[in-house]
């Protein structure tokens, strides 16, 4: 990722990077979405979704950026403190990684502390503030991305070379996951 701290509302730009090992008959979907609750998947918002292809055999490396998401779409509790967004990729439909990273959005310190009657959240930064009660300029919101921890997942799918003798599409699909994930560089 270029930018993993930035203001809330900038754009997120991430370098993809992953090895193809067998030709691809389709383009793969990749989609970022962000977190809006963890207790509703209602609030997620598809950031943007873009299709790569054709995808040569080989490491293929491709930018992408997505729009912040829309404050008005995020629960009020929900908007300030650590959240996630998840990068993925799918084949034919079928998702075949995730990549989480964790997000705190954060009000920039100097706005806070020219805030008196904010001055409470400034010594305490564990106390939770619920902006629905706070009148906050939202310009100050800031957005700090944790990309050197990233949690990825991966899901065994039907990859185009599944007609192949059976040992070698097993090993090909674990293969093709494995690098996929290994060469992630966002």
């Amino acid at each position: 990722m270029t930018n993993p701290t930035a203001n809330f509302s900038d754009p997120y730009i991430f370098r993809v990077t992953f090895e193809c090992i067998q030709p691809l008959q389709e383009d793969i979907e990749w989609k970022l979405i962000y977190v809006g609750s963890a207790t509703s998947s209602q609030f997620d918002q598809e950031l943007d979704s873009c299709m790569v292809g054709p995808v040569p055999v080989g490491v293929n490396s491709f930018e992408f950026e997505a729009e912040a998401p829309a404050y008005h779409k995020i629960p009020q509790t929900d908007l300030l403190g650590v959240t996630v967004i998840l990068l993925t990729a799918s084949y034919k439909d079928a998702e075949f990684i995730r990549v989480g990273y964790y997000v705190n959005n954060f009000l920039d310190k100097e706005y806070l502390e020219s805030r008196p009657d904010l001055q409470e959240y400034v010594d305490d930064a564990n106390k939770p503030l619920d902006v629905a009660k706070v009148d906050l300029d939202l310009t100050k919101l800031r957005r700090e991305v944790l990309v050197t921890k990233p949690r990825v997942t991966r899901f065994n799918i039907k990859w185009d070379f599944e007609d192949a003798p059976a040992a070698t599409s097993a090993q090909g699909n674990a293969a093709l996951v494995a690098n996929t994930t290994s060469m992630i560089a966002v």
